[in-house]
């Protein structure tokens, strides 16, 4: 069946750079608007399960429509729904800004997440494709780099300006930034048209589900972004039950997007001598154990070297997976298999913080942290059996 997919004919001189930078800075805008977010809920005297609906709203729309985006990317290219996900950016920012009170900022979140999720799928699976079979592994760690860096500037300038010009400016700030990505589409790589393509997603996702080793990059996919989730869901509630200000949660924040872009560049080297499910099964282990000390740290200055830690370890997972997603998903249908990948994070960011923030709320935030190594701990062993299935 692959034999017979469409083929694309990538032009030597394309180059998937101008759109790492596009996604980097889209990813830049998300992550600081949901910091943004859950800091006014709190100014707004919402509880952990409050927040933790907002978090979970972020998602609530990609976890149903994320694989038929994917099928949609796989037919019409990425520009349109690009356009479309930086112009929802900015009216999910604007809707914050403009409406400060509980309500706004869930209508913030759904638009906000659903068009960042719309952004990545589309522009994900371009870089894979423009890149090719040669330099996808190179643009995909140079994609991780961009999303630590966006990681780190994100939360630090939402904070920043939080604690500087407020909740309002914040957000109208934060709405600038897709303006500039959708600058970089201008002169960014064309992908040419297919030709047209056998009815293959008529079967459904069950067909890329019954692929062993594509279901294993999933599973563990959904575990390494649960890791990350929930750094940005957790960080911001610890923070400011320690008695942070916004900006010293920013930094704390920003100290995680240090990590993960500090490994990044050091991965190819690492990925030559690591088999990439050790490298998988160690850096869930690892992050395991750094949410189980965490809630011991109340301090910047003891908060700040852990969430380094953490996202060197996290900071792994990306590249390795999203590598793999491409080599293990049918050529013709690598959007879908994106798609699947975005449904399934998705899920885990609606569910996780909903349970996590119930069960904060009845029980505080130490149990909390320890769930959290706990679901990252199984998710270790799970890597683990693959590297010996391997």
């Amino acid at each position: 069946m692959r034999g017979r997919g469409p083929v694309l004919h990538i032009p030597a001189s394309a180059s998937p750079l101008r759109l790492i930078l596009l996604l980097a800075i889209g990813h830049a805008s998300f992550g600081g608007a949901r910091l943004a977010i859950s800091l006014q809920a709190l100014h707004l005297q919402a509880s952990a399960l409050t927040v933790g609906l907002l978090m979970s709203l972020l998602m609530l729309v990609p976890t149903f429509v994320a694989v038929h985006v994917g099928r949609w990317v796989d037919r019409a290219g990425y520009v349109r729904p690009t356009v479309l996900a930086l112009c929802g950016l900015v009216a999910g920012e604007l809707a914050a800004a403009l409406l400060p009170s509980l309500p706004g900022l869930a209508v913030a979140s759904v638009v906000v997440g659903s068009s960042f999720m719309l952004g990545h799928v589309a522009v994900n699976n371009a870089i894979g494709h423009i890149a090719g079979a040669a330099g996808r592994t190179r643009a995909f760690g140079f994609m991780a780099v961009g999303f630590s860096l966006s990681a780190l500037a994100g939360p630090m300038l939402a904070g920043a300006a939080i604690d500087w010009v407020g909740y309002r400016w914040a957000f109208l700030l934060l709405a600038l930034l897709p303006v500039l990505a959708g600058v970089l589409l201008w002169r960014a790589p064309a992908m040419p048209r297919r030709a047209p393509a056998p009815p293959v997603h008529a079967r459904g996702v069950t067909d890329l589900l019954r692929l062993p080793p594509l279901r294993a990059v999933l599973v563990v996919s959904a575990m390494i972004s649960a890791g990350w989730d929930l750094f940005t869901f957790l960080v911001p509630l610890h923070g400011a039950r320690s008695g942070l200000s916004a900006t010293a949660i920013g930094l704390v924040a920003g100290a995680f997007g240090v990590g993960s872009a500090s490994v990044r560049v050091a991965l190819p080297w690492i990925a030559r001598r690591v088999p990439e499910w050790k490298l998988l099964g160690s850096a869930l282990a690892l992050s395991g154990l750094g949410y189980f000390v965490f809630p011991f740290c109340v301090t910047v200055g003891t908060m700040l070297p852990l969430a380094l830690a953490l996202g060197i370890v996290l900071g792994c997972g990306q590249p390795v997976v999203m590598s793999l997603l491409h080599v293990t998903a049918p050529p013709e249908r690598t959007g879908e298999a994106v798609g699947l990948r975005a449904a399934i994070t998705s899920l885990g960011q609606t569910v996780l913080p909903l349970a996590f923030g119930a069960f904060g709320t009845a029980l505080g935030m130490l149990p909390m942290f320890w769930a959290a190594a706990a679901l990252l701990g199984v998710g270790g062993g799970y890597a683990a059996r693959r590297e010996r299935v391997h």
